[in-house]
């Protein structure tokens, strides 16, 4: 009687033990793991800059709201240099394997990645400028584990610019005698740079073209360079001034800010030209605001915050398989010296 009656509470605890483990284990998430998994992953195409710190606050807020956590990273710049750096972030991820997959890519060669998202159930959201063309090519539609695309539209941002800057110049070429020189210097040959440089051209045109007081009397020429190494858009602002270009459109911050260098040291060589930007940053800040030298007419602005908010917001529907917003577009704003401080408080202009 004494070894049956030792045996039963031996039973009853093993039983207990096998209850509270399952209990304690949750069941297995869209990843195929036993524990609940409440990471998701932001890989940027950056991560000091003030426009991707303002992504990554923008991508917490949205973890903390429905109680997950991200890992932001990014590589040290957007050159090709680092593409293995951001190659090794995205593997990691995989191999931890995240939720979820928030990705920008600063070149070519994540396919074979992206095929292993899909066959681990890991859904990824592009963002910003987000995966490139080729990539997701040759990923085909069985393989492809992009659920949502969040960025602001590129080509829509720069014809906002195209609209406000005509509008600021379309007097001086009316005015103009012997043919108005509007300039594009587009950042690099990325699609980001394409697009914006596209947006831009394309609707200037159409805008210029549809005036009696305008067509005809302006062309435009562009300055394409592969980044800023080596003062490249410096150059091209010494191009577009030989070429007698009296307006230019600069695609991004990096071009303003050599530009802003380059005519603060040139004496009053540029004060000439009328000069549209795109993004923000201290030193775009800085210009606008300046009453003396070169005028900067106005920006466009990505509205950073919400891209990363918006970014994390869908891969977490997704995860969870609620209804996911295939394309979200996150509109451009235009901003100058009248609005650029309210612009600054509503986190759509960013300092840095």
């Amino acid at each position: 009687m004494k070894r049956k009656f030792l045996a039963i509470p031996a039973l009853i605890l093993t039983l207990i033990l096998a209850f509270s483990l399952a209990a304690c284990t949750n069941t297995p998430d869209t990843n195929g793991d036993t524990t609940q998994n409440k990471t998701i992953a932001v890989v940027a195409k950056g991560e000091s800059h003030a426009f991707w710190q303002s992504v990554k606050s923008g991508a917490e807020d949205a973890a903390e709201k429905y109680g997950y956590k991200i890992t932001f990273r990014g590589p040290t710049s957007e050159s090709a240099k680092d593409l293995p750096s951001q190659k090794e972030m995205v593997q990691s991820a995989l191999s931890n394997n995240v939720a979820g997959l928030v990705l920008a890519t600063i070149g070519e060669g994540f396919t074979d990645m992206l095929k292993q998202a899909k066959e681990k159930n890991i859904p990824v959201v592009q963002f910003d400028s987000g995966i490139w063309a080729k990539d997701l090519e040759a990923l085909g539609q069985d393989n492809n584990p992009i659920v949502a695309s969040v960025a602001t539209s590129n080509l829509k941002a720069a014809a906002l610019a195209a609209e406000k800057f005509f509008e600021a110049i379309k007097a001086d070429i009316a005015a103009s005698t012997d043919g108005y020189i509007v300039g594009i210097i587009q950042h690099d040959e990325t699609q980001t740079g394409i697009d914006r440089a596209k947006g831009f051209e394309d609707r200037f045109k159409e805008l210029a073209d549809a005036d009696e007081t305008t067509k005809g009397k302006y062309t435009i020429e562009k300055e394409v360079k592969p980044g800023d190494a080596d003062n490249a858009y410096r150059t091209a602002l010494e191009a577009l001034y030989e070429k007698g270009a009296k307006a230019i459109f600069m695609s991004n911050e990096g071009v303003v800010k050599q530009v802003y260098d380059a005519i603060g040291s040139a004496g009053t060589k540029y004060d000439s030209i009328k000069f549209c930007g795109y993004d923000a940053g201290s030193k775009q800040i800085e210009w606008v605001k300046a009453t003396t030298g070169p005028k900067l007419i106005g920006a466009v602005a990505q509205d950073s915050y919400q891209i990363g908010y918006q970014a994390v917001e869908q891969c977490v529907f997704a995860i969870e398989g609620k209804t996911v917003t295939k394309e979200v577009a996150i509109a451009g704003a235009w901003w100058n010296s009248e609005n650029v401080d309210e612009m600054i408080k509503k986190n759509l202009v960013y300092e840095g």
